[in-house]
C-alpha cells in the first residue's frame, strides 16, 4: 500500500502531510506524557524493523501481488509509538527501495498509521475480556480490520486523485482488483494479530497494557 510520487494532485499530497503531522504530534505528546517515554523505544525499534522488512515479502495473489502491511500488529504492540514507527519505516522504504515516494510520505503514513492507531484503541479493551474466545475474535478483527481500512483509504485516495486524461473505468477496475487481492492478506494478518495477542495475554499481559 504505497502511493508513489506524481500520482496524487498537490492538494491531496499536502493534505496527507497535514494529517500525518497532526497525528504524529498527538502521538509524540502522548508518549512524552508517559512516566518513562524511553521505555517503549526498544520494542518500537524492533517493530519498526519488522515493518520495514515486511514490505519486502511479496505474496502472489492473482491478478496481482501483495506484501505484508502489519498496521494492526503495529498498533496492538506499540500503541502511541505506532505512527512514528510507521513513518520512520516508510521513509527508509522510500529512500532505500523506492517503495512509495517522498512527496507522498504523509499520505502513506496516514494510510497505514490511522488504522494502526484505531487498532490500538480497540485492543485497549482486550484486558477487560474474560473469555479467551472473545479475545481471539477481537484480535482477529483488529488485524483484519486494520488491513481492510488501509486498503479502503488507499483505493479512495487513488480514485479521488485520478487524472482527467486517464480512462476512469479502466482505472477503477484495476484499483478494485488490487483491493480485492488484499482480502487473503487481511485474513492472514488477522490471524497473526489474534495469535500474538492471545500469547501475550496468557504470558505477559503487561506488554499489551503498557503502551
Amino acid at each position: 500500500m504505497h502511493i508513489p510520487d506524481g500520482i496524487l494532485p498537490l492538494g491531496l499530497t499536502l493534505g496527507g502531510w497535514a494529517v500525518a503531522a497532526g497525528l504524529t504530534a498527538v502521538c509524540l505528546n502522548r508518549i512524552a506524557a508517559q512516566p518513562d517515554p524511553r521505555a517503549g523505544l526498544p520494542r518500537a525499534s524492533m517493530m519498526t524493523a519488522a515493518f520495514f522488512a515486511a514490505s519486502l515479502i511479496h505474496i502472489p495473489v492473482p491478478p496481482s501481488s501483495v506484501h505484508l502491511m502489519l498496521p494492526g500488529l503495529m498498533g496492538a504492540m506499540l500503541g502511541w509509538y505506532a505512527l512514528p514507527a510507521i513513518l520512520i519505516g516508510l521513509t527508509f522504504q522510500a529512500v532505500m527501495f523506492g517503495h512509495g515516494g517522498l512527496t507522498t510520505l504523509g499520505v502513506n503514513a496516514v494510510i497505514l498509521g490511522l488504522p494502526a492507531l484505531l487498532a490500538f484503541g480497540v485492543t485497549r479493551f482486550l484486558g477487560q475480556l474474560r473469555q479467551r474466545a472473545a479475545a481471539a475474535v477481537l484480535g482477529f478483527a483488529t488485524g483484519a480490520g486494520a488491513v481492510l481500512l488501509a486498503v479502503a483509504l488507499f483505493a479512495t485516495l487513488l480514485l479521488a486523485g485520478l487524472p482527467a486524461h486517464l480512462d476512469a473505468g479502466a482505472e477503477r477496475a484495476a484499483i478494485t482488483a488490487l483491493a480485492l487481492a488484499h482480502l487473503p492478506l487481511a485474513l492472514a494478518e488477522g490471524m497473526v494479530v489474534a495469535a500474538v495477542l492471545g500469547f501475550l495475554r496468557r504470558t505477559n499481559p503487561e506488554m499489551i497494557i503498557a503502551r
